[in-house]
């Protein structure tokens, strides 16, 4: 179990670096400094963590109501 915590936590450590780069290049040249930079960071972290969570909510809960149904 705590395997699967660490890949999951790289995923969404991933994941959230990808975004913030996204998000970065977005930004006019010249514009972000440290204090915008590091918004964007948090916000990336916090942004992937919620769509992450949110995913395996869903997936589960749809999981379940499969497993619920008879086999055809």
């Amino acid at each position: 179990m705590a395997r699967d915590l660490l890949v999951l936590d790289s995923i969404v450590e991933d994941v959230s670096i990808a975004l913030y780069q996204k998000w970065y290049n977005a930004v006019p040249s010249g514009q972000i400094d440290e204090a915008s930079s590091q918004a964007l960071m948090k916000n990336s972290k916090e942004t992937t963590l919620f769509v992450v969570q949110m995913f395996m909510n869903k997936f589960n809960e749809v999981a379940e109501e499969l497993k619920s149904q008879p086999n055809e």
